[in-house]
């Protein structure tokens, strides 16, 4: 998959990996880069997945699924600038998100609504990264097969939600 190439509407099934985080764990990383820290977990190349996964099970990995992405925009460009390849999660994000992805050439993905059972199915590993202390909103990493997507936002500013 190479992130230039990906248009607004373009759907595709991803099998690799995504970082799962929310507001308070990028917060955290907000706050320890204004403090000089060093970041647990390594964002160059990420694709970062919104979501707050529900418990796993002894059977499965519980529940899994997108979170509105607008809460998420004033850290977006934090995260791009830390290499963040891509964002995923639901519903409309800001002009500035739009900007931000087109500065840097980024993709925001949709991820199905409504259907976090079935989106579990689709992990195959599940680690904590990072901020444990922050339950599901800690960092996760996750392994995914076939996990499908759909382009919003492209790597030129164009959004799906706004028709010209």
């Amino acid at each position: 998959m190479r992130i230039e190439e990906l248009r607004v509407g373009d759907e595709l099934s991803y099998s690799g990996e995504f970082l799962i985080m929310r507001d308070a764990a990028q917060k955290r990383l907000k706050e320890m880069l204004e403090e000089g820290k060093k970041l647990p977990v390594s964002l160059d190349g990420a694709i970062i997945f919104y979501a707050g996964p529900a418990k796993p099970t002894k059977d499965s990995f519980g529940a899994i699924g997108p979170t509105t992405s607008n809460r998420m925009d004033s850290f977006l460009e934090m995260l791009f600038m830390k290499g963040v390849l891509a964002t995923v999660g639901k519903g409309k994000r800001s002009k500035q998100a739009v900007s931000l992805c087109k500065e840097y050439g980024r993709v925001y993905f949709l991820a199905p609504s409504g259907a976090a059972a079935a989106l579990a199915g689709r992990i195959s590993d599940m680690t904590t990264l990072a901020f444990d202390d922050l339950g599901t909103e800690a960092i996760f990493k996750v392994h995914v097969k076939d996990f499908p997507l759909y382009v919003a936002i492209d790597s030129l500013g164009n959004d799906v939600f706004i028709s010209e």
